[in-house]
């Protein structure tokens, strides 16, 4: 089975158990109550679609950045201009961080409002043929609505959190008169986001994935990327980004996770092991070679 199509039945998958853990909850907290679980479900997605309209302008100033013209950066303008035209998507607005930790993130609910933004520590350590395979990549979370999942998926999980917040403090009445089970409504409180949590992480992973493989075909040099990723990896760990408030809501933005391997477990890992990544696209660079 291609990556790509099972990375999308895996990511139906996820989005399925994060339905179920809302639907979980909420039976267990309020029963049939179905006023007590729109309020929820509006609180909820209201919170996230602020979050998502405004992402890409809170990325950036997260990490200071600022937009680049073509003189300043010819190589990213050429890269980009070239990948959007094959792609058959606009140009984005090309930002530059001034941090010294290798990183990039592209942002924007559509292709007509993306921004791809690289850090000057990226910009030092990678060449011009492995910087094409990151842009690639971040092209590709834009134009396969990436934002938007992420979105979905932090909405849920948020919605599970506000019922059981509901439950907590506001009785949590069931149609049939009874309050909600006070013990169900601390396990909910404590494991339920807990749970939303591990899946949301699972379903970032999963994109990029996607990214990976896909942006490895938009270039045609997975091998580019597989390079890049490498220096990424040791980069990260050399010269990390401080787990902030901000840079961790954005950490699944980037394409490297932007913290060292002790600041975040594995199950909390907004990224697929970097090993694995890579040996994702050498494996695409072999098919290519053997057609």
């Amino acid at each position: 089975m291609p990556h790509g199509h099972f990375n999308g039945v895996k990511t139906a998958v996820l989005f399925g158990l994060l339905g179920g853990v809302v639907l979980l909850a909420s039976f267990l907290l309020f029963g049939g109550n179905q006023q007590a679980l729109t309020i929820g479900l509006v609180i909820a997605l209201v919170v996230n679609g602020i979050a998502y309209w405004t992402s890409g302008s809170v990325a950036v100033r997260a990490m200071r950045a600022r937009p680049v013209t073509e003189a300043e950066q010819p190589a990213m303008y050429r890269i980009v201009r070239e990948l959007s035209a094959r792609a058959g998507q606009p140009m984005p607005q090309l930002y530059v961080s001034p941090t010294s930790a290798p990183n990039a993130f592209a942002t924007g609910r559509n292709p007509k409002n993306a921004k791809v933004c690289a850090t000057q520590g990226i910009l030092d350590i990678l060449d011009e043929r492995e910087l094409r395979g990151v842009l690639g990549h971040e092209l590709m979370h834009v134009y396969n609505r990436d934002i938007l999942t992420s979105s979905i998926a932090a909405a849920m999980a948020s919605v599970i959190t506000y019922l059981a917040y509901m439950a907590m403090f506001f009785g949590g009445n069931r149609e049939d008169g009874e309050r909600a089970n006070p013990i169900a409504a601390m396990l909910i409180l404590f494991l339920g986001p807990l749970a939303a949590g591990v899946v949301q992480m699972a379903i970032s992973r999963t994109r990029e994935f996607d990214a990976d493989e896909d942006g490895a075909q938009l270039t045609g040099d997975p091998l580019a990327l597989a390079s890049a990723l490498r220096k990424l990896d040791m980069g990260t760990q050399v010269r990390p980004l401080a787990p902030e408030r901000q840079v961790q809501n954005s950490a699944h933005l980037f394409i490297a996770n932007p913290f060292r391997a002790q600041d975040v477990s594995k199950l909390f890992s907004t990224h697929p092991p970097m090993a694995e990544r890579i040996a994702r696209l050498e494996e695409m660079a072999y098919g290519y070679r053997s057609r």
